[in-house]
């Protein structure tokens, strides 16, 4: 299996200060207490490989490079976290358009499609990002974070301000976001059963400041990325099947 992504799926900032930790990743992490994809499926299948083809600071450009890899990795199965990073941007206007978003998801979809025709495709949904702001703005600690790091300023920037600008600004991007999630929903229906959305599972989750990390209060911390997998996995192709499985043993 392989798992395509950003930051998020790298599990950034989850063991170390400003490094990757894919140990804790939600999808191919090898982390016990995270109980990932991989994890759970290894149980399942002992000859079991992970890949994290996932890339820190990746876009929706860039995922189909990452297909690419997978492809060459003659995967059976894919994870796909990508759009974060296309919302959070340095500024609103800066942030992905929806049409690009969709004809770069499309064309990634289409690698895997014809490169590993049989491989199983899970696609979860971009976090909300406004959910960030809500439990954060009151945190000094995370308002300096957000600061100095330049941290998804088309949403988080003037973070303590009321002002109908700042709060229809906050909606946009959240609107963005939720465009996103739609596009990756139609695309993996296009795909049929080889492909499943998670419904928005990541999106609709609240999830609180203690889930992120106390770094730059946004990645999402150990305790997020176990979130991550809990939310994905029960929505996966196997979960039914595994969660049963696993009660058994």
């Amino acid at each position: 299996m392989a798992s395509l992504g950003d930051s998020i799926t790298r599990a950034f900032n989850a063991c170390g200060w400003f490094s990757d930790c894919t140990g804790r990743s939600w999808s191919t992490g090898s982390t016990a207490s995270i109980t990932s994809h991989y994890t759970r499926l290894r149980a399942l299948n002992g000859s079991l490989t992970a890949y994290n083809d996932a890339r820190s600071g990746a876009k929706i450009s860039d995922l189909n490079g990452q297909a690419q890899t997978a492809v060459s990795q003659d995967v059976g199965y894919a994870t796909i976290l990508m759009g974060a990073n296309d919302a959070c941007t340095s500024s609103e206007s800066s942030m992905t358009s929806v049409a690009d978003y969709e004809t770069r998801f499309r064309s990634a979809m289409t690698t895997l499609k014809n490169g590993v025709p049989n491989a199983l495709v899970f696609v979860a949904s971009v976090p909300d990002v406004k959910r960030l702001w809500e439990v954060g703005r009151t945190s000094g600690s995370a308002r300096t974070a957000w600061s100095v790091f330049g941290i998804c300023q088309s949403l988080l920037a003037n973070p303590t301000s009321t002002a109908a600008a700042d709060a229809a600004r906050r909606d946009r991007v959240r609107a963005r976001v939720v465009a996103f999630n739609q596009v990756l929903a139609n695309v993996c229906a296009e795909y049929g059963p080889n492909c499943r959305f998670d419904g928005n599972a990541v999106f609709s989750y609240p999830f609180t400041l203690s889930q992120v990390s106390g770094w730059d209060y946004f990645h999402p911390n150990a305790s997020g990325q176990t979130v991550l997998a809990q939310q994905t996995y029960p929505r996966s192709f196997w979960g039914t099947a595994a969660r049963k499985a696993e009660a058994a043993a």
